[in-house]
């Protein structure tokens, strides 16, 4: 199988949010999902993960563009099965209940066997003020690295 990198990333999330633990889990497609996803033709930065009452988790607004050269399409913003074990299931909705986090994706990629995975983090959301402070540390970084350059 040709090792090509497939990897999409949400760029807002550590900017806008707190993490604190992260996890592994697969998806679920159906389809011609995987073809979009290995054009590169998903987007993750709006989505969002939720349990229904089955304590079964999914994502939700994840983008999937429409394989054109499929004769079944699926919703694009459909939701999709994310798949963990029971016992992470349970810490995840104990914490999402009990301590008000959410759970948000961070990276979706291909693994060495060719299955789609996703990286989701339970995270807290970052204040106005905690955004400020993150500007400014990253602004600093910046003018350090142009002062060692010269």
């Amino acid at each position: 199988m040709k090792k090509d990198t497939i990897s999409i990333i949400n760029k807002k999330a550590k900017f806008n949010y707190f993490i604190e633990d992260e996890y592994t889990a697969g998806i679920v497609l159906t389809g011609s999902e995987i073809k979009s996803i290995r054009k590169r033709n998903v987007s993750i930065s709006e989505s969002f993960c939720e349990f229904n009452d089955n304590t079964e988790l999914f994502i939700t607004k994840m983008y999937i563009k429409e394989y054109e050269n499929s004769s079944y399409n699926r919703n694009s913003l459909s939701q999709r099965k994310l798949l963990l074990n029971k016992k992470e299931l349970k810490k995840l909705k104990k914490k999402v209940a009990d301590v008000g986090l959410t759970i948000i994706p961070l990276k979706l990629f291909i693994n060495d066997s060719g299955l789609a995975k996703i990286k989701i983090a339970l995270v807290k959301g970052k204040k106005l003020y905690d955004k400020r402070q993150s500007l400014k540390e990253k602004e600093i970084k910046r003018d350090l690295q142009k002062s060692r350059k010269k």
